[in-house]
């Protein structure tokens, strides 16, 4: 049977919640995206029809997505795409999702990327591309190299690069640093694992459902920001910067490794929550 627009925002808005924990708000957001993408419409459309009831082809489509989602299934994998820094990005379960944390590293890398002078950047650990192709739409006199170790992640990101049409972004496949030799960067970012391999917040939410070899990194959840920053150095020009993402409660050991490793006037920046979330430091 079907129903209206209006019908199913009320009833599947308080049904996600119940099932997910989420707030109302969230859940009703999140019903609005699923009706939007099984009529193809926009969110607009969905005030100015609210009485409009959906036809079988819409009902189907629209049920199925609400029970993937009703599963836990993260809407971002349902719809194939989530925005990140005013972009719209293709994502798949072979990609973590893009998060508004994030956009932190990518502001703080702007700030050290010249808008009118070449500058060459390295993105580790690409993933979707988002961090990479986010810093040469807003850099297009930036030359970004943007690797993974995941052949099937870097044809997302090939995806993503070509349909935001930016000629400024290379693609490699690359354990790290390991095909790397030779090269050197003005700026290198990373937004690496770093969850403890044993933390229990893996099996919970959307991360259950997210690659888990882009999300942990050992015991302490560091051992590939250790890996990063012992080899950084030496891809780095006189005066480089490595900027790094991590968890809340990781910036002092993330110091630690950087002034170990040799960098100089080591830094951390707070997200928006005054979270200690990026920290960096200068070749």
């Amino acid at each position: 049977m079907s129903y209206s627009i209006q019908s199913y925002l009320l009833q599947h808005s308080q049904a996600l919640q119940t099932s997910l924990g989420l707030q109302l708000s969230t859940a009703r957001i999140e019903i609005q995206c699923l009706l939007q993408a099984a009529l193809r419409v926009n969110r607009a459309y969905l005030y100015a029809h609210a009485e409009q009831v959906l036809d079988e082809i819409q009902t189907n489509t629209y049920r199925a997505m609400l029970e993937q989602r009703m599963q836990g299934v993260p809407i971002a994998y349902i719809l194939g795409k989530r925005e990140f820094f005013g972009l719209e990005f293709k994502v798949t379960s072979a990609t973590l999702i893009p998060r508004p944390d994030t956009e932190l590293l990518v502001e703080q890398a702007l700030l050290r990327i010249p808008l009118l002078h070449a500058c060459a950047v390295l993105d580790l650990g690409t993933g979707s591309g988002a961090i990479a192709l986010s810093i040469a739409h807003a850099r297009p006199q930036a030359h970004v190299l943007a690797v993974d170790a995941s052949a099937v992640a870097l044809e997302v990101a090939r995806d993503n690069k070509d349909s935001l049409g930016l000629g400024n972004v290379s693609m490699l496949l690359s354990d790290w640093f390991s095909a790397l030799a030779g090269k050197t960067f003005d700026v290198i970012v990373s937004n690496p694992p770093y969850v403890r391999s044993r933390d229990v917040h893996l099996q919970r939410g959307d991360v259950r459902f997210e690659p888990i070899t882009a999300l942990a990194a050992g015991e302490d959840g560091l051992s590939d920001i250790r890996t990063i920053g012992s080899l950084a150095m030496q891809f780095l020009v006189p005066g480089g910067c490595l900027l790094l993402e991590h968890g809340y409660d990781q910036a002092a050991q993330v110091r630690e490794i950087l002034n170990a490793s040799g960098f100089r006037a080591v830094f951390t920046e707070r997200d928006l929550a005054g979270i200690e979330r990026v920290t960096g430091g200068y070749a």
